[in-house]
């Protein structure tokens, strides 16, 4: 008897460039599962389809979605239920079929959480207490959640002009002290990064920090992760790393955030190092 398929995608726009397609089906191949195939649409952007009506022309075999931006607070919005955490975040980035309708999940910070942890941050006893937040959107919502777990008690949010509300709000209920700094720091955003332990940027492509060259070792001992994962390194990795700062690219974040994913919706664990290999194999060779 042929196997019922199983089929799975990821939402968004743009979407050409998505690298959850490789993520995924490296991990149905690892784990056997021949039914489960999974897919990209263009969705959410400018003549393109709503998320709502996207989902009506699914039919019983769609079993989960990856939802990237900018549909994750319109995931959250139709959902018939939604995991507590993802509603404390205001956004979804996984919907999975259920007999009642479309369920919302969020990943993203058990991403960040585990990409932070293989950087060296939190370990050997030693937690975290300062943090500086480049960026204050949905993403940093989830970097605040990770960074919470890891013990950090005072961000540094470090934006152009101010902090969301609902951004600023998540971390002082989870007992974080907030500080403001307007116009992305120019000038002294070295010295920002210096006083923390743990820097994390989840600034788009191409932000103009105005970063100027500081002495080697300024930045001795602190990490510094950069969501983007294109193009690697950005900028401020690169100069960070110059200044003698450990330094990651969201990969790991993107990698274990699917896993996740691939969990939630096969109810089975993710093979993660092959989807970490997989999809570094793809961006080595310029595919």
């Amino acid at each position: 008897m042929p196997l019922t398929p199983c089929r799975a995608a990821v939402l968004g726009s743009p979407i050409e460039h998505s690298l959850s397609p490789i993520l995924h089906r490296t991990a149905y191949a690892e784990l056997g599962l021949a039914q489960w195939s999974y897919e990209k649409f263009a969705v959410g952007g400018e003549g393109e389809s709503s998320l709502l009506k996207f989902l009506a022309g699914r039919d019983s075999q769609w079993l989960g979605f990856s939802v990237t931006m900018p549909l994750k607070e319109d995931a959250l919005a139709i959902s018939v239920a939604a995991s507590g955490h993802a509603r404390e975040m205001g956004a979804a980035n996984t919907l999975v079929r259920t007999d009642r309708g479309w369920i919302a999940d969020s990943t993203d910070a058990y991403g960040a959480l585990e990409a932070l942890l293989e950087a060296g941050v939190g370990q050997g006893g030693r937690s975290p207490r300062r943090a500086v937040l480049l960026g204050a959107g949905a993403t940093a919502r989830s970097v605040i959640d990770a960074l919470g777990r890891l013990g950090v008690r005072e961000i540094v949010f470090v934006v152009r002009t101010t902090v969301r509300p609902e951004t600023e709000q998540l971390a002082t209920r989870r007992g974080i002290a907030v500080a403001h700094e307007a116009g992305l720091a120019r000038g002294h955003l070295d010295r920002l990064i210096a006083s923390a332990d743990v820097t994390v940027s989840t600034l788009p492509t191409g932000t103009d920090l105005g970063l100027d060259p500081v002495p080697a070792g300024t930045l001795a001992g602190r990490v510094l992760m950069d969501v983007v994962y294109g193009g690697w390194p950005t900028p401020l990795a690169r100069w960070a790393a110059d200044a003698g700062a450990t330094t990651i690219s969201g990969l790991g974040m993107l990698v274990h955030q699917a896993g996740e994913q691939v969990r939630l919706m096969t109810g089975l664990p993710a093979p993660v190092a092959a989807m970490r290999a997989a999809v570094l194999a793809h961006l080595d060779s310029g595919s």
